[in-house]
């Protein structure tokens, strides 16, 4: 294999290449690779058997055919995860070897024809597969492949048996990666989990994922009303605590592009005083030590800012190559992309 000549930033196929095919599935995760894409990232979440499995979230009725599925019609429940009530069907109410029967759907098929097109025709992953897929791709290509491990819910799983720490090393070991390397990032909304798995030995960068509002749920179980705010983790002084604990902080492209003229105007006399946007966020990062990823880069005007949207159908490609290059303007070491192939185009037409 070749040394890790990795490019700058990296682009990341969030959860493979869904603008192409249903996401978290092995046609996805193997399209990102050919398209170019330096690491793809995984949402994990558990089954009740202790099965690590790839599933934007843990209720999945929105990203299987599960609800047709009468033999499972009455798993279907609500559960509370993260404070709010949900009902439908969930991983931790499956084993493995249920939820193996069920055959994926693109959660975004509405302005994702391409992508749901194929929805039906791929079964669901287990993670340990996705690394054999890697290691796999890697060999092929005889370049560097790195994983962005996000984790879903770990409060939640965790009071329900299921630490998606402890899980995660087992699956790391048992796919031969050891205590992981410099192929893996983490990443996670709740620091106490990120925290954990550096307590465990395991090796690789650890980013926290920054919501555009609200406050991390593990702190609010810890702390309760004095749990911080997610805006309170990318000030000066909040980016400054972190270093040392995490490699780095992984926002929503609107704290980039897209600042609120509330939060400008809260920073107007002090541009440190409130939480930061844009470049000087991405500067204040850096300088305390700390990588910044940015999510999610997407064509199509329903995902775009509105002054990149042309015409009226939220379907269609906007000015995408604006918007990227904005977004890469600011110098963001990572951004997520769900068409990897852009992402590699304009991280290409940035530096000509």
């Amino acid at each position: 294999m070749q040394p890790d000549l990795a490019q700058h930033p990296l682009v990341i196929g969030h959860r493979g290449a869904p603008g192409y095919r249903p996401e978290h599935t092995r046609s996805a995760y193997e399209l990102a690779f050919a398209l170019g894409a330096d690491a793809v990232e995984p949402d994990i979440v558990a089954t009740r058997d202790g099965v690590l499995v790839l599933r934007h979230e843990n209720e999945i009725s929105g990203t299987t055919d599960v609800a047709t599925r009468t033999e499972f019609a009455g798993r279907r429940t609500t559960r509370a995860v993260d404070g709010v009530a949900l009902t439908g069907w969930f991983t931790e109410d499956f084993t493995w070897a249920e939820l193996a029967t069920l055959r994926a759907r693109e959660r975004l098929g509405g302005v994702r024809q391409p992508s749901a097109s194929f929805d039906g025709r791929y079964p669901i992953m287990r993670l340990r597969e996705l690394f054999a897929l890697i290691d796999t791709a890697a060999d092929e290509q005889r370049r560097l492949i790195r994983m962005v491990a996000e984790f879903k819910h770990a409060a939640h799983f965790a009071g329900l048996g299921l630490p998606l720490d402890e899980l995660f090393a087992a699956e790391l070991d048992a796919a031969g990666w050891g205590a992981g390397d410099e192929r893996l990032i983490m990443e996670a909304f709740e620091p106490t989990l990120l925290d954990r798995l550096g307590a465990r030995g395991i090796r690789g960068k650890r980013v926290l994922l920054i919501e555009g509002r609200g406050v991390p749920w593990d702190l609010v179980l810890e702390q309760g009303r004095q749990a911080p705010k997610y805006d309170a983790f990318v000030t000066a002084a909040g980016l400054a605590a972190l270093t040392g604990r995490f490699d780095g902080v992984s926002v929503g492209k609107g704290r980039l592009i897209a600042a609120s003229k509330a939060t400008d105007a809260a920073t107007a006399g002090d541009p440190h005083a409130g939480p930061l946007t844009g470049a000087r966020l991405v500067e204040a990062a850096h300088a305390a030590g700390l990588e910044v990823y940015t999510w999610t880069l997407r064509p199509e005007n329903r995902f775009l800012e509105p002054r990149f949207r042309r015409g009226s159908v939220r379907a269609a490609y906007g000015d995408w190559a604006a918007e990227f290059a904005e977004v890469l303007a600011t110098g963001v070491d990572g951004i997520f992309v769900d068409h990897p192939d852009l992402g590699v185009d304009a991280r290409a037409a940035a530096v000509e």
